[in-house]
């Protein structure tokens, strides 16, 4: 009895060794990838100089009518138009990294967000993975905007909640 309760624990332990090497054979990959993505978006912030905020405590700023400039930074016909945070106001910027603005871009970004280099403002794009909001963000700063919010869960985080949208 004694033999075949540990040939069976020797089996089990087997398949938990085994079974979790091909586990992470398969799973591995995306906790690296998870990596990246939580790496960059700590050196974007960093690099920013800007805030965060989360889903929950936009949604109370917005519940509470806290005077806000909400950005949304993705396309206008492909997604501003469909849905975006109720008050957003829209200004397309790149993916990629923007190093550079013309001067026409930047007086047009200063007008949007006011004279109030004091005013709170919040820049989204889609997801956590979208750089728009980082550039969008990171050109507040650099138009010296003091409070500036980066949300990371962008519109689907918002539209996961059930949170209301508006479109245009």
């Amino acid at each position: 009895m004694k033999k075949l309760f540990l040939i069976g624990l020797l089996v089990f332990s087997l398949n938990l060794i085994l079974g979790g090497a091909a586990w992470a054979g398969l799973f591995g990959n995306k906790e690296l990838d998870n990596e990246k993505l939580v790496v960059n978006f700590y050196n974007e912030v960093k690099d920013g100089g800007y805030s965060i905020v989360d889903t929950e405590t936009l949604k109370g700023w917005v519940d509470a009518k806290k005077p806000l400039i909400i950005v949304d930074t993705m396309p206008y016909e492909a997604s501003y138009r469909k849905n975006h945070i109720p008050g957003a106001v829209q200004f397309l910027f790149p993916i990629k990294p923007l190093q550079e603005m013309s001067t026409a871009e930047r007086a047009k970004y200063t007008k949007l967000l006011g004279a109030d280099k004091n005013a709170v403002i919040v820049v989204y794009c889609g997801f956590p993975k979208c750089a728009r909001s980082h550039n969008g963000a990171l050109w507040a700063k650099k138009l010296g905007y003091k409070k500036v919010y980066r949300y990371p869960g962008g519109i689907k985080a918002w539209m996961e909640k059930d949170y209301p949208t508006a479109s245009k």
